[in-house]
């Protein structure tokens, strides 16, 4: 692994610098903001959380068809308008003199921050990689989780010191001075696998290239994206209603935040874990098992009520995030080549990005209903169990296809 991060690190550390800086779109970093926001504009819980949907899920809908400029040029020049745009939705969401302006700056952070610059991260990732796919996913993904373990720690001390948007310009100077800068230097040099390192060549389980068209009509890319789609839909549910279940359970929140820690390094190891599974079997043997431990976390979230159980909650959807972020960044390729990687998985993005906001708020609909989240996580459970029985099915056909 040291060898090949050294042969690789100028390309690794581009796509991690890019997951680490997208957490400015992310809903833990705008979260922050978050009372400020609806203290300024007098908006409730529920009137902010409904801007807060509209505003990704118009970013999904727009996604598709900016994320495929990565078949036509370059990374790196992608970033020159990516980073940009990401810094300029920075100012109005400080700054916004009426909500409009405000769901606008919240729709550019998420198409720009949570949407491209992920994409954009793990897109090129797996077109630059072929046997070390897995490593390398491995390697740019820890981004996300060094951006959550670091950036709110740096805001609340930002805002304490400045006023809470003085962080955002703070964003907006790393993004334009460091982050641009740093990563068109590191990506100057276009990586080619088996022509420009000698230890990546072609791997034979790169699929032929498919069309985004192709893709679309294909009903085994269906059955993917229903088990693919279980983790940012439970994951982002369970986040977003934390203080309803910390309420309901009687826990204190530093116990709860307490957790958090267990979950970051649990994500790392074992996305580095499952990158080495990869490279050595290919993401279809590994594809039938990823989902259990979200299926475990959920039952262990709804039934597990002393405190302790939230450590054991912490620890499992850790394993979960890890397996997944690897996983799925690596598994297009494996399955629909690179030749139009950009504009497929802009597709995929786009979707989770949709299921990041239909969760909290379909969730919430029934919680208002009488529906208790730990009875709806126990149904979320369930369609875990169920996609590893039909992944179970499905990934020898998508293995003898690529074959």
């Amino acid at each position: 692994m040291l060898t090949f991060l050294r042969n690789n690190a100028r390309w690794i550390a581009g796509g991690f610098l890019l997951t680490f800086f997208s957490s400015f779109g992310q809903t833990f970093f705008i979260g922050l903001s978050g009372e400020e926001l609806r203290a300024k504009f007098d908006l409730t819980d529920g009137e902010f959380g409904l801007t807060y949907m509209v505003a990704t899920l118009a970013s999904a809908a727009t996604l598709p068809f900016i994320g495929r400029t990565l078949d036509t040029m370059p990374g790196r020049r992608v970033v020159l308008f990516v980073i940009p745009c990401l810094s300029v939705a920075c100012l109005p969401i400080a700054y916004a003199p009426n909500v409009a302006v405000m769901v606008l700056a919240l729709y550019l952070l998420r198409l720009f921050g949570q949407g491209m610059m992920t994409h954009t991260a793990l897109t090129e990732t797996g077109r630059w990689f072929a046997a070390g796919r897995g490593r390398a996913t491995s390697l740019v993904v820890p981004g996300h989780q060094l951006g959550e373990a670091l950036l709110p720690v740096s805001f609340a001390l930002i805002a304490a010191a400045a006023g809470w948007q003085a962080a955002w310009i703070v964003a907006i100077a790393a993004l334009l001075i460091f982050a641009m800068p740093v990563i068109q230097l590191l990506w100057a040099v276009e990586r080619i696998p088996g022509e420009n390192t000698n230890d990546d060549g072609p791997d034979e389980r790169t699929a032929r290239n498919w069309t985004r068209h192709e893709v679309i009509r294909d009903p085994l890319f269906y059955a993917l994206l229903a088990c693919v789609l279980a983790p940012p839909f439970i994951g982002t549910t369970i986040f977003f209603h934390q203080d309803y279940l910390v309420e309901l359970r009687g826990y204190s929140d530093l116990a709860f935040a307490a957790a958090f820690p267990i979950k970051a390094a649990t994500t790392v190891v074992f996305s580095l874990v499952c990158g080495q599974l990869i490279d050595r079997f290919g993401s279809f043997r590994l594809l039938p098992f990823f989902l259990l431990p979200l299926g475990v976390a959920s039952a262990t979230a709804a039934l597990l009520t002393p405190v302790w159980g939230v450590y054991v909650f912490m620890f499992l959807i850790g394993i979960s995030y890890g397996f997944t972020a690897t996983l799925v960044g690596a598994l297009w390729p494996e399955i629909y080549g690179v030749k139009h990687l950009g504009a497929i998985r802009a597709v995929v993005v786009a979707a989770m990005v949709f299921s990041t906001a239909l969760g909290p708020g379909l969730t919430g609909a029934l919680i208002d209903t009488g529906v208790g989240l730990p009875t709806q996580l126990l149904w979320m459970s369930g369609w875990c169990v169920a996609a590893c029985v039909m992944l179970g099915f499905i990934a020898p056909r998508l293995a003898a296809r690529a074959a």
